[in-house]
């Protein structure tokens, strides 16, 4: 590898930090050995900026460059989530039929008809269906992840100390 800027992070498909890098999974490092390092991260990602500072934590986490609306150190977003009925889009299900008798048992249009032999008994003894049959609210959580590769990423603890252009 070459020689790093001190705090640049990069990719590692291995499980530890090479030699003057550290995992980036949050760990405290005490200021007075790492004044550099404090110096440009400061408590962005935590620490009680008198003795401790912490490193960024990219566990379970993607990436994304800072800008206005997202600031260094903000972290955002949920691995799963329950949609509310505020969530889910106003819909309909229709369902095209004709009232003649079917003529075909592949009618083109395939839309449903009354069976030209009777299939169900005497309308009596009807049961309600079970409550969530169609339910639009299951309220359990799903995934809610984009597909991902888990590899690890790596902070450098030395290095050339960046400045701005």
């Amino acid at each position: 590898m070459s020689e790093p800027f001190l705090g640049e992070v990069r990719m590692v498909a291995f499980s530890f930090a090479p030699r003057g890098w550290a995992l980036c999974d949050g760990q405290l490092l005490p200021i007075n050995q790492n004044q550099a390092l404090f110096s440009l991260l400061g408590t962005v990602y935590g620490g009680d900026g008198v003795r401790t500072f912490a490193l960024p934590d990219l566990r379970g986490r993607t990436p994304v460059h800072a800008d206005t609306g997202h600031p260094l150190g903000q972290a955002s977003g949920a691995e799963t989530h329950t949609l509310v009925p505020a969530e889910t889009p106003s819909h309909t299900h229709s369902v095209r039929a004709a009232a003649a008798t079917a003529a075909s048992p592949n009618p083109s249009g395939d839309l449903l008809a009354k069976p030209a032999t009777p299939i169900y008994g005497p309308a009596k003894n009807l049961l309600n269906l079970l409550p969530g049959t169609v339910s639009m609210n299951g309220g359990q959580a799903h995934e809610n992840m984009q597909p991902y590769l888990v590899v690890n990423f790596a902070i450098a603890l030395s290095g050339i100390y960046p400045t701005p252009n």
